[in-house]
C-alpha cells in the first residue's frame, strides 16, 4: 500500500500531467475515480442515506487525519448533511512539496462526489472556498429546494462567481 504522504503527490502529478493535456482528460479522470470509488461507497450511500454517508466520511477523517466536522440538520424540507473541512491534509500535503500543485487540484473531490450523488438520488453543493487554501464546505440535501437555497447562499458568499463551487442539479426548472 501507497502511505498518503506519497500517493497524494502522484495524484497531483497526474492531475497537472492531465491538465496539460487538456481540462476534458481531467475531467475524465476524476469520473474514472468516481466509477471506482463507487465499489467502496454506493450501496452505503443508496441504502444509508445521509447517515451511510456520514459513516462513510467520518471513517476517512480518521483515515486521513481530516480536520473536518460533519452533521446532520434539518433542512427546509427534508435533511441535510452539512461538511466543513477546515484542513485538508491531501491539498497540505501537495503543498508541501518542491513540485508546485495542480491548480485544479481540489476539483478532484467534487469531480468523484458528484457523480455518486446523482445515481443515489441527492444533491451536493460544494463550495471549494479557494483552490490553494486546504478547506472547503459542502452541503448534502435530500431535497432539490434545500440544495437550491443553499447554492443561492454560496453563489453570494462568491459574489455570483461559480468557478469555486460546483452542484449536480439543475438551479431551477
Amino acid at each position: 500500500m501507497i502511505p498518503s504522504d506519497h500517493f497524494v503527490r502522484f495524484y497531483n502529478e497526474i492531475f497537472k500531467f492531465l491538465e496539460n493535456k487538456g481540462h476534458e482528460h481531467l475531467e475524465d479522470y476524476f469520473l474514472t475515480i468516481s466509477r471506482h470509488q463507487e465499489t467502496h461507497c454506493l450501496k452505503q450511500f443508496s441504502e444509508g442515506g445521509l447517515q451511510g454517508m456520514y459513516d462513510y466520511w467520518m471513517v476517512i477523517k480518521k483515515e486521513e487525519n481530516c480536520d473536518s466536522d460533519k452533521f446532520i440538520e434539518d433542512g427546509q424540507y427534508g435533511k441535510v448533511l452539512k461538511g466543513f473541512m477546515s484542513g485538508c491534509p491531501s491539498l497540505s500535503k501537495v503543498k508541501d512539496n518542491d513540485a508546485g500543485a495542480c491548480p485544479l487540484y481540489c476539483c478532484h473531490c467534487p469531480g468523484w462526489v458528484l457523480p455518486i450523488m446523482s445515481k443515489v438520488g441527492y444533491y451536493y453543493v460544494y463550495d471549494l472556498i479557494s483552490l490553494d487554501m486546504p478547506r472547503c464546505q459542502t452541503t448534502i440535501c435530500e431535497h432539490i429546494e434545500d440544495a437550491r437555497a443553499q447554492l443561492r447562499l454560496v453563489l453570494k458568499r462568491h459574489n455570483g462567481d461559480r468557478t469555486l463551487v460546483k452542484w449536480n442539479f439543475p438551479e431551477e426548472d
